[in-house]
């Protein structure tokens, strides 16, 4: 199967009555700018969903159609996507909000930042769409996703790897490319979750990106090693990713401050689910929530909370 195949048919799997009509409402909010609406994060293997935070990306047509002419709009162009909390029917989610064309972009190999498309390397589900044209972008753009991840992390690879570690180390190699909350486990566990899912879209998805391999089992052995001057450059890479995905972590935590209301109380709950800490916010860091928000990493830092 191809792997624009496996795609589509992993993006039209259903799910939870309760989180399409969640979808479907935020798509409401933004009328006729609403394109798609994806459903993907750990929520998706999960099948009682109280009290759990659902994840979703909202893809519109333009921010000036979704937002306006005001600041959202703006802060969504220079520094995407916005993110949103949101409530429906007694669950609760947030939403990120990315135009078609940013969301094709950013889930390519055409950006170093690895934010889009480490996560739609991952299972996800397209729970609302406007029109058939829309469905198929999204399936285009989901696409290139696993393809830039392995892309990228092929020089950091030995000659032969099990398909497992395979994945779970090209996720490593861009957890550490952001502030995340999540334990030196986690991007493993990511693929061992659904290790049969990794296992049909590997080749496919090796082919896309222009590796030659040959699987023979469950172990993944590469046509050409990389030159030295290859690997080099990969390193490089990877170094710059880490640098400037912090950076864009903490300017994305600034932005959400004046755009996702309770951005610092979330932020608090993920680290406290995900690592395992027991922060708590004060009321001058609700007041300031960038300065509170700043105030933390040190400790977090310290603690390792974050990475």
């Amino acid at each position: 199967m191809t792997l624009e195949a496996l795609v589509a048919a992993e993006l039209a799997e259903p799910v939870d009555p309760r989180v399409a009509a969640m979808a479907a409402a935020i798509a409401q909010r933004y009328g006729t700018a609403s394109r798609a609406v994806l459903f993907y994060g750990s929520c998706l293997r999960e099948s009682n969903l109280d009290g759990l935070m659902l994840d979703f990306y909202l893809v519109v047509s333009d921010y000036g159609q979704a937002f306006g002419t005001g600041w959202f709009a703006l802060a969504n162009r220079l520094l995407p996507p916005n993110v949103f909390p949101f409530e429906h029917d007694g669950l609760i989610a947030k939403y990120a909000v990315l135009s078609e064309a940013d969301f094709a972009r950013l889930a390519s190999s055409a950006t170093l930042n690895v934010s889009v498309w480490a996560r739609f390397a991952q299972p996800s589900r397209l729970v609302w769409v406007a029109d058939v044209a829309a469905r198929e972008a999204c399936i285009a753009a989901v696409g290139l996703a696993a393809p830039a991840l392995l892309s990228a992390a092929r020089p950091m690879l030995p000659e032969r790897i099990a398909i497992g570690r395979l994945w779970a180390e090209a996720f490593a190699l861009t957890y550490a490319a952001e502030l995340r909350a999540e334990r030196k486990s986690r991007a493993g566990s990511v693929a061992d979750a659904d290790p049969d899912r990794y296992r049909r879209f590997t080749a496919p998805a090796l082919a896309a990106a222009g590796i030659g391999a040959t699987i023979t089992g469950d172990e993944v052995g590469f046509t050409h090693p990389p030159t030295p001057a290859e690997r080099s450059i990969g390193e490089r890479l990877w170094a710059r990713r880490r640098r400037e995905g912090k950076a864009l972590t903490l300017a994305r935590l600034a932005k959400a401050s004046t755009t996702y209301a309770g951005g610092i109380d979330y932020l608090a709950w993920k680290i406290n689910r995900h690592a395992g800490a027991a922060i708590e916010i004060k009321p001058w860091q609700r007041r300031w929530p960038i300065l509170g928000a700043i105030s933390l990493l040190p400790r977090l830092l310290a603690g390792g909370a974050v990475k």
